[in-house]
C-alpha cells in the first residue's frame, strides 16, 4: 500500500553530454536512490536530453555525436534512457521548455495508457468506446483509480545550480517556473556548498522546499571539460567513459585541438537571447 502512495517520478537531465561520462550517469543512481529513500516518491525513469548545436557553447561538437555517444552509454541501462528531441530543434529550447515537453507527453502518455486499457482494446468495444468522444459532453469520466502520470523534476549537478547566479544566463521568472511546477534534484560535488548558495538567492530561498540535495559520498570529479583535456594530449581515458563511448570516440576522432575551438568567439544562445531582450 505504501508503494502505492509514492509519487513516481522521471529525472531528466539537461547538458552538452560532450561527451557523456560515468559521472552522468552516476548521477541517475545517486538521485535515484535518494528520492526513492525519501518515502515520499519512486523514480521511474531517467532520460538524458543532450542540448541542440544552436546552444554555441565553446568546443561543442555536433549533437548527432553527442546524442550516439549517451545512446551507447546508456545501452546497459534498464532505466536510464536518451531523447533527442531537444537536439533536434533548429534553435536553443529553453530548459523550462524542455521539462514541460516531456511532462506534456508523459500525461498524454497517461491518458493514451488508460484509454487503451485492456477492457477497452476488446472488438466488441471499441466502437462504443469511439462513439462518445464525438460529442465532449458525454466523455466518459477517468475511474477513481486512474494512475497519475510521473512527476518530471530536473536532475543537475552543482555546477548548474550555481549557474542561476550568472547574470542574464537564466531568465529569473524562467528558474522559479522549474522550482516551483517540477522541481530539481541537485548532486552536490566536493568543495562545492549548495546550502550558502541556496540561502544567498532570493529564487532559490523562495522555493528551497522543491530542491533536493542529494550528498555524492563516493567523491567522483569526472568532467567532460578534463576528458575533451587527456584526448587533446593523447592520454588514455579508459574508465572515466563507458568502453562503447571510448571506442566511438576513437573510431571517428571527434576531440581535437580544432574541435575545441568550435564556436570560439560566439556568445551562447542564452546569453545572447536574454540580453537582446532585456535591451528590446
Amino acid at each position: 500500500m505504501e508503494e502505492l502512495e509514492r509519487t513516481e517520478v522521471v529525472l531528466l537531465a539537461c547538458g552538452s553530454f560532450n561527451p557523456i561520462t560515468n559521472m552522468h550517469l552516476r548521477l541517475f543512481e545517486l538521485a535515484r536512490d535518494h528520492m526513492n529513500s525519501t518515502g515520499k516518491y519512486r523514480v521511474v525513469k531517467g532520460i538524458i536530453s543532450p542540448v541542440g548545436d544552436a546552444y554555441k557553447k565553446k568546443g561543442l561538437i555536433p549533437a548527432h555525436h553527442r546524442v550516439t555517444m549517451a545512446e551507447l552509454a546508456t545501452k546497459t541501462s534498464g532505466w536510464v534512457e536518451v531523447d533527442p528531441w531537444e537536439s533536434l530543434q533548429k534553435e536553443w529550447v529553453e530548459t523550462v521548455k524542455v521539462l514541460r515537453h516531456h511532462q506534456e507527453r508523459l500525461e498524454a502518455g497517461s491518458c493514451h495508457q488508460w484509454q487503451n486499457s485492456p477492457e477497452q482494446e476488446k472488438p466488441s468495444r471499441k466502437r462504443k468506446w469511439a462513439e462518445p468522444r464525438q460529442n465532449s459532453t458525454q466523455k466518459k469520466p477517468l475511474q477513481p483509480n486512474t494512475k497519475a502520470a510521473p512527476q518530471v523534476k530536473l536532475l543537475c549537478g552543482a555546477d548548474l545550480l550555481e549557474s542561476f547566479g550568472v547574470p542574464n544566463l537564466w531568465k529569473s521568472e524562467d528558474i522559479a517556473r522549474i522550482l516551483a511546477d517540477y522541481g530539481l534534484v541537485c548532486v552536490t560535488r566536493a568543495g562545492s556548498d549548495a546550502q550558502k548558495f541556496i540561502y544567498e538567492s532570493d529564487v532559490l530561498w523562495r522555493h528551497r522546499h522543491d530542491i533536493h540535495l542529494v550528498n555524492e559520498w563516493v567523491t567522483n570529479d569526472i568532467s567532460s571539460t578534463k576528458i575533451r583535456r587527456a584526448l587533446r594530449r593523447g592520454q588514455s581515458i579508459r574508465y572515466l567513459v563507458p568502453d562503447p563511448v571510448q571506442e566511438y570516440i576513437q573510431e571517428h576522432g571527434i576531440y581535437s585541438a580544432e574541435s575545441e575551438d568550435r564556436n570560439l568567439g560566439v556568445v551562447l544562445a542564452p546569453l545572447q537571447r536574454n540580453i537582446e531582450e532585456d535591451a528590446s
